[in-house]
């Protein structure tokens, strides 16, 4: 099997060099390194990587303004050492799939983004294809906004618990969100 391509960026070297370590030694390919958000969109789009890791705040252009310059056309991950909701609020309506809050662990990292990378690759994969795909990040994001209001807690954690429930339940998040938004509302 093809290892996973990844693009990686960060203004910090030092963290570069450790994620690339990590990455490769997990079996990822990292096929580009950008210390700016300019940089990486266009390594981005020269080497069409399976994913991107970028950090949040970068010089030139950053992360954030990164993904939404990609769009749909892979995943984005960012990396952050903010947990402020308005920047994650922003990420995800800029289409950032996950968030890493720095300092991470790299089992954490590794395992969540295989989850990333094998969820998009049975998606695209699947009969359904790029539609299937914009479908499923539609009905991801109500079963999120349902979950905040049900529960009353914030966009991550709720996104987190859909994560975790279909990892748990080896199910396709898309499965995951159908079942939170067919549930009848006990209000």
């Amino acid at each position: 099997m093809t290892p996973f391509r990844l693009v990686i960026a960060d203004d910090e070297s030092i963290i570069r060099l450790d994620l690339k370590e990590l990455l490769e030694g997990a079996g990822f390919s990292v096929v580009g390194e950008a210390s700016d958000g300019l940089s990486a969109l266009a390594l981005i789009k020269e080497l069409e990587p399976d994913l991107a890791l970028l950090d949040i705040k970068m010089p030139e252009m950053d992360g954030i303004e990164v993904a939404r310059e990609v769009g749909s056309a892979l995943p984005v991950v960012l990396l952050t050492a903010f947990s402020q909701r308005a920047l994650i609020e922003e990420a995800v309506s800029a289409g950032v799939v996950a968030y890493l809050v720095k300092p991470f662990k790299g089992n954490e990292v590794i395992q969540k983004l295989n989850w990333i990378l094998e969820s998009e690759s049975n998606t695209v994969s699947n009969e359904y294809g790029v539609d299937d795909k914009i479908e499923t990040r539609a009905l991801v994001n109500k079963a999120k906004t349902l979950l905040m209001a049900r529960l009353g807690i914030d966009e991550p954690t709720a996104f987190d618990t859909i994560q975790s429930t279909a990892m748990r339940d080896r199910m396709r998040m898309r499965d995951v969100a159908l079942r939170i938004v067919s549930e009848p509302n006990d209000e």
